[in-house]
Order: structure tokens, then sequence, then C-alpha cells
């Protein structure tokens, strides 16, 4: 099986190549505008691996919830890479990619929706992928829940509110690995299961997962929750 993946749903994107099991993985950290090198990097990579695009079996995208140009931005060039060749698409939960990085099998993936907010889903892992427990979703730090049990927290979420987290969920987390993003390898390896099954979308249908649809508060909005006019 060989599957492309794209992960751009914060400041550190990254594209990986999966070929019968190996994986490839190029970060692009740092830069502000990631499509400016994507295409160049995709390129680059599938040249390392000897194939071209007609050669893939699908292309898989973190699909967010996260920054909304970020997601349009792997969505529009997974779906052109797909139309071109006759492809699927696997839109994979960026939060599920997240949760593959945790050193421990219960997972709270959270990062920081800005606006007072984080995104978040618990996920449990099974035979080293991420299982979802339950929908992605936003909320304030404050009005989060999460299921009994002991969870390791890993995402942004934990360095923007980490202290609010862990008084909420004394006793319940384990421990948190705030510095970790989402990675296309891990978008990959999730993907290749769904490519596995036969669960392909068709291009014209991929979207992101945005969970919110709003980007901005209003003065009275910030006000309400403690911010600045």
């Amino acid at each position: 099986m060989n599957l492309l993946s794209l992960e751009t749903s914060c400041e550190h994107a990254s594209v990986a190549l999966y070929m019968d099991g190996d994986l490839r993985e190029h970060l692009l950290e740092g830069h502000a505008n990631h499509s400016e090198y994507i295409l160049s990097v995709v390129r680059q990579l599938l040249a390392d691996g000897g194939i071209g695009v007609s050669r893939l079996d699908a292309v898989a995208f973190g699909s967010g919830p996260g920054a909304f140009t970020g997601l349009r931005l792997s969505c529009g060039i997974a779906q052109g890479l797909a139309l071109g060749a006759g492809l699927g698409v696997v839109p994979v939960c960026s939060l599920d990619a997240l949760a593959m990085q945790a050193p421990e099998a219960n997972v709270l993936a959270a990062t920081d929706a800005r606006m007072g907010e984080i995104y978040f889903r618990p996920c449990v892992i099974e035979n080293g992928l991420a299982r979802p427990h339950g929908e992605a979703g936003c909320a304030a730090p404050d009005g989060l829940d999460l299921p009994d049990g002991k969870w390791w927290g890993i995402g942004s979420a934990f360095k923007a509110y980490g202290d609010r987290l862990s008084d909420r969920f004394h006793g319940q987390l384990l421990g948190s690995s705030p510095d970790a993003v989402p990675r296309a390898r891990d978008v990959a390896l999730l993907a290749a299961e769904q490519v596995s099954l036969g669960k392909l979308l068709a291009a014209e249908h991929a979207a992101p997962l945005y969970v919110r649809d709003k980007v901005a508060l209003t003065t009275a909005e910030r006000l309400a929750r403690g911010g600045k006019a």
C-alpha cells in the first residue's frame, strides 16, 4: 500500500509517505505560510520514494480541528492530488493523530482553540492505533468533562491551560505532553487501516473538521470571558 498524508492543522506542518509499512516524513516547522513550501515537499518526498502520484492508493489529510487556514490547505491539496490521479481520500481527525504520541493508553488529546477554548477528544490506544472515545469537541477549559479513569493529556491546550486542566481533573491526569503536535506519520498510520478496509472517500466530498464555525469573538463576548475590549 502506498499512501501520502498531510498534516497542517497547526504551525508545525508535516508530510509523510507510507510505502508498504515503511514511513518517510518531512517536517515544516516554523513556517508561517505552509502553502509556500508544502507542494515542493510533497514532490521531493515522492521522488525520494521513487513513485508518482498515480502509484498511490489514496491521499490522507489531518482534517482537524485546528487552524482554519491550515485545514483548508491540507484538504485542498489532498483533493487536488486525488482528483488528478483518480484516487480516494482519507480524512483523519488531527486529535486522533495527536493521541498516537502519548505514552499511556488512555489519552485526552487537546489543543488550544484560541478565544479561551480548547479542541478536545478522549482516545484509547489499542494495538498501536488511536480509537476515539467520543466526538471531537470545543469547550472552555473549565467546561470540559472527562470519562472515568486515569488519562494522559497531550497537546497545546496543556501549555495554554495546564494549571486549569490539572485543577479540574485533579487525580485523573497522569501527566501531559504539552509540546506535542499532530504528525503526518500518525495520520498515515490511521489512514492505512481505513484504506485496507476499503473506507475511502471520493475526493470531491472531502472537507475539514472545523468543530467550531466561529473565528472571532465580539467585544461583549470577550468581556464576558474576562478578556479585554
